[in-house]
């Protein structure tokens, strides 16, 4: 049986230093500390995570992956969404989790997150 995309999301989320899942404005978020780095929602049009990267990856991501658009109220700050309905690419979305962990997580965990993936 295949797992779910909340299944995937989390499994990638939960695998990093100190990273936890709380319920959040009715979804799945994923937090280092008090600060979400992911968050899940299974719109009506499909499932979406919402992670954040860096502004200039970001403006890049939503003109060129029609997948990923940009994040309603925290787009300025480089929030993105990416589509999870159909085939998806989940080393990518691995990378562009742990991507927003590193902008989230303190220096510590950061640290810690390099020495695990070596």
């Amino acid at each position: 049986m295949s797992k779910s995309p909340l299944d995937r999301v989390r499994e990638i989320c939960l695998a990093l230093p100190s990273a936890h899942e709380t319920l959040t404005w009715g979804h799945p978020h994923f937090r280092v500390k008090d600060k979400i780095f992911a968050g899940f929602n299974d719109a009506e049009d499909g499932p979406r995570l919402g992670f954040k990267l860096d502004k200039e990856d970001a403006s890049f991501l939503v003109v060129s992956d029609p997948r990923i658009e940009r994040a309603p109220y925290v787009g300025k700050h480089g929030w993105v969404t990416m589509d999870l309905s159909g085939r998806v690419a989940w080393t990518r979305v691995r990378e562009y989790v742990r991507t927003s962990y590193r902008l989230i997580a303190p220096k510590r965990l950061v640290a810690e997150l390099d020495g695990s993936s070596r």
